[in-house]
Formats: C-alpha cells, structure tokens, sequence
C-alpha cells in the first residue's frame, strides 16, 4: 500500500520537490499527476488510492484548506482512522492556514521553515508504516510491540521474533522469543529470493511459511504458571523438497507475580507479524 498525497495543485512545484524525495528514498507513494491515465475515472481512481493507502500525507495550505477535493481526502482520511484504531493521516503544513478542526490536535511536518527539517518529520512518521521489522500492535486492553532480527548460525540463515505483550490493567508483561532455523536447503532458498526479489521479500516468506502452519493446527497457547521460561520446539515443512524451519519458542512472564495462570496465544503473534510484513512490502513495491 503506498502513500497517497493530498494536495492542491496550486502547490503542485512543493508536492514535486517532496515526492522526488520520498521516492529517492524508496517510499511508494501515489500523485494523482503520475497515476491517473487518459479516460481514468477520477473518482474512482482517487477514493480507491485513499482506501488502499498505507497512510495519508495531507498538504496542509490556503488552497488546499479551500478546496473541495482535499477536504473529501481528508474527511475520508479521519474516518479510517476512526475505523482502524491508528494513524492514517499526517498534515504537512506548508504555510500558515486556517487548520481543519480535527487537524489541529495533530503534530505536523512543519515545512514553513527549512525542508529538510519538514522532510525529517515526514521520513520519521511514515517509517512507523513502511518498516516491515518493527511494528506495535494496539488493542482496547494491551498492545506489543515487537521486532525482527536475522543471521547466520552455524551457516542456517535464522529469525528471530522478539515480542513484549503489556497490559494496561496488569502489573507484568509477557516477552516471546521465536527463533527459525533454517535447513541448509531453506538457506539456499532464501539467499535465491534475497537475490530475486529482496531481503525482506525472502524474510517475510518463511514468516508467512511458519504461520500457514500455525493457522492448520490447534492454536498455540503456551501456560505461564511460574516465573521459568516455557519452551517448545516445532519443525515446520515448507514446499520443496528439505525446506524445513526448525523453531524454538520461548515464552515467560516479567514483573509482579499475581499468584495466578497466565495463557498467551503465540499463533497470534506470528499472525501479526505476516500481516504487517506483507502490507509494508506490498506499500513499498516489493512484490513476487
């Protein structure tokens, strides 16, 4: 999913400028200029890019403020964000205008100034949705935040998935670690996608491998009755012939002892880790 700018093409010279460099840096990104074709329905074409955007950049001036397509863009940029429970729309402010009401509580990318200083806060602000290695998953009573890390052992290429699920009612949290080893045939495999296609390509295949395995068997639900750490280990097949992923997956509690059982579904997190994975992908261009 790319991000979409919203603007007014009376400020059509900035939006180049920042789009050039977003681009430069590997940022997908959709303008109306470079995506519509002759005969495209506009409406269409705009409503379907808003819906199917990573996240929103709203370029924030007097002519945008005033125009009627903008303010749909944007309308339509806030209820995502109402549906999806996180940021969808980052405003750049341009020059000084009279801010949208539900804009105003926002912290923007102030471009009044130095651009390089505005360019800064937008990089920042669209790595938390282009980053397929780091990623917070929020709900109503918990988020975890969790990472990627990857190398070589033994000359297997592995993962390592890190994962911190905090409470907001509770006094603990609980860390997940999942190591996946790969077979030397796994190796060979992934280091011909890295090739291919790319790294983080390769990576989130044997993410997605391991929890198609997951999402056939019962749900992984490890008990944490003590303070030691729970480990199971798993052999998932992958396609070819000696594709294996060997798994360790260690699960324990920090913090206060409540005196009681506490059940995590790791099949979940995996979940969440495929789905991220492949929305940053598919945001940046890379795709199979």
């Amino acid at each position: 999913m790319p991000i979409f700018i919203s603007y007014s093409h009376e400020n059509k010279e900035f939006v180049d400028k920042l789009a050039t460099q977003l681009v430069n840096r590997n940022v997908n990104i959709w303008l109306d200029r470079w995506e519509l074709s002759l005969g495209d329905s506009i409406i269409d074409k705009v409503q379907d890019a808003v819906e199917g955007a990573s996240a929103l950049l709203i370029i924030m001036s007097k002519a945008s403020i005033a125009s009627e397509w903008c303010k749909k863009e944007l309308t339509s940029g806030f209820l995502r964000e109402l549906e999806e429970k996180r940021v969808v729309v980052m405003p750049v402010l341009l020059e000084d205008c009279n801010l949208p009401l539900f804009a105003r509580g926002k912290l923007y990318a102030d471009f009044r100034g130095d651009f390089d200083d505005g360019l800064r806060t937008v990089l920042e602000g669209i790595a938390k949705v282009t980053n397929p290695k780091l990623a917070r998953s929020k709900e109503p009573e918990h988020h975890i935040d969790w990472s990627l890390d990857w190398g070589d052992i033994n000359d297997h290429f592995s993962i390592i998935l890190n994962f911190v699920e905090q409470s907001k009612d509770q006094p603990y949290s609980c860390l997940t670690n999942i190591q996946i080893v790969s077979s030397p045939e796994a190796t060979k495999k992934y280091q011909k996608m890295c090739s291919n296609f790319s790294q983080d390509h390769a990576q989130s295949y044997i993410v997605e491998v391991v929890n198609e395995y997951f999402s056939k068997i019962a749900d992984l639900r490890p008990l944490l009755s003590s303070e030691r750490e729970v480990v199971q280990n798993i052999i998932v097949d992958g396609s070819d012939s000696g594709e294996r992923y060997y798994l360790r997956i260690g699960v324990r509690r920090l913090g206060e002892d409540t005196g009681k059982d506490i059940r995590l579904n790791s099949t979940n997190l995996i979940s969440r880790v495929n789905i991220h994975m492949k929305e940053v992908l598919v945001s940046s261009g890379d795709k199979a």
